[in-house]
Order: C-alpha cells, then sequence, then structure tokens
C-alpha cells in the first residue's frame, strides 16, 4: 500500500475543491510543474493526476500541462476527470499516461468500458464517487442509478486494475477517513482498491493499516498534504510495512 499525492488542475494552476464543488476551488501551487518534480523528488511511487476543468465539461485547459508534467516526471501517473470516451482514453494512453480513472463513461457505456479496458489491461480504474449510497457523475453535479454493487457485478470478472473509491461528503473536509465505508467495499469486490476522500493525518494512515488486505493498493493524498496535516515521507514508511 502507497500513498499517491494529488495535483487537481484548475486553469493550468494545483487547486484544492471541498466536496468536489467547482466555486471551492483555492489555489495550493500556481506551477503543477514544480509541484509534480517535488513529489518526485520526495520518492513518491505513482502521482495522482486529475483535470478538474475537465470533469466540469471544459475542455482542453490542461492538455499542455498534462503533457508536460507527463515528459517532467518519471514516475507512473494516474489520471481522471473527464475521459468520457474511448479516444480520449487512447489519447492519454499515447502520451504516455499509466494509468486511467474513469467515472461518467463507466457508468453510462459499461461495455465500451470493458472492451477499452481489454486494449489496456491492468491500466484502468473505475471511479466510485460515492455521495450516500450513490455513485455521482459529471463532475459529482449528477446522481447515478449505480450503487459500488452494481459496478462490481459489471466490472469485477473483468480487465479493469481495480477500482478509485471516493467519500465526496468527506471529500476536502480533512474530517478523516470512513473507515467503514471502504472496509464495507472492500469486503463486495476482489479488485484492487485505491482510497480517498477526508484524509486528515497520520492516524488516519494507522487506521488504514487496521483494514489492511492486499486489495487496498493506495490511499489519495490531496489537501492533508497541502495543509501541513501528512508527512508524505512518513506516510509512506508507514504504509511500506505492508508493501
Amino acid at each position: 500500500m502507497k500513498i499517491f499525492p494529488a495535483i487537481d488542475l484548475k486553469n493550468n494552476k494545483c487547486v484544492r475543491l471541498t466536496k468536489g464543488k467547482d466555486e471551492t476551488s483555492q489555489v495550493f501551487n500556481e506551477s503543477p510543474l514544480d509541484q509534480a518534480k517535488f513529489f518526485e523528488d520526495q520518492g513518491c511511487s505513482r502521482l495522482h493526476l486529475v483535470d478538474l476543468d475537465a470533469a466540469f465539461g471544459r475542455k482542453d485547459i490542461n492538455s499542455n500541462t498534462i503533457l508536460k508534467i507527463r515528459e517532467c516526471i518519471s514516475i507512473p501517473i494516474q489520471l481522471g476527470g473527464g475521459i468520457r470516451d474511448k479516444q480520449i482514453a487512447k489519447q492519454y494512453f499515447e502520451l504516455g499516461i499509466n494509468y486511467l480513472i474513469i467515472g461518467s463513461y463507466a457508468v453510462k457505456n459499461v461495455e465500451q468500458v470493458i472492451m477499452l479496458a481489454e486494449s489496456y489491461k491492468d491500466r484502468i480504474y473505475v471511479a466510485l464517487d460515492v455521495l450516500g449510497e450513490n455513485i455521482m457523475m459529471n463532475g459529482w453535479g449528477d446522481k447515478s442509478f449505480f450503487t459500488p454493487a452494481k459496478i462490481f457485478q459489471k466490472y469485477d470478472e473483468t480487465s479493469i486494475r481495480g477500482y478509485v473509491l471516493t467519500d465526496i461528503e468527506n471529500d476536502g473536509m480533512l474530517s478523516g477517513l470512513n473507515f467503514d465505508m471502504i472496509s464495507s467495499n472492500l469486503r463486495l469486490s476482489s479488485k484492487k482498491f485505491i482510497v480517498g476522500g477526508g484524509l486528515k493525518d497520520i492516524e488516519d494512515i494507522r487506521g488504514l493499516k487496521k483494514i489492511y488486505t492486499p486489495q487496498l493498493e493506495g490511499i489519495i493524498a490531496g489537501k492533508a498534504y497541502y495543509t501541513g496535516g501528512i508527512n508524505l515521507k512518513e506516510a509512506d514508511q508507514l504504509l511500506g510495512l505492508n508493501a
């Protein structure tokens, strides 16, 4: 299990949101490239990158920045936000993005995403952006009729790598991880999980260790890192005991 630091892109800047709401954005670094290089220099094993503008339907604003980030670091990148057809996915893979996180498209076009996963085996995560019991879509603005359990029925026997589980209610709130939610979903699927939403401090990392299973691939550190609640090296060292 590893800690994956996050860069959320909006207008080519590194920002954080609260509960995924567009209007709550706060700039933490004017240079996402410098931030990405810093994370690599810190020894992080993977970067979690989100194109917020694309997630909210504003295409191509951050495309050049994403390319430059890929060119300036060598560690793997997992990218989400606005990947809503197979052509966009293919373009990102051709750019050298290692893993894609697909949300709305995976809910609305299950068969297409299953076929895409066959072409890019073990490189696609399905996003479980959960509010209450439902998976949210389109920048978390629209409720789907899918629960995580229904998504597991669709994707567990396919070539996707796993799921990125986000607790929207706690995302950006620094309120602590929802361990009950994480544990209950781990029990329902055999795939890998990356979790996020609510990470507060090193005590949350210790809590993750208590519920650790080999499925639990990583934890996303966003606002908790940027506000000083998490030291990446300390967290990775603690989690690495389970690797």
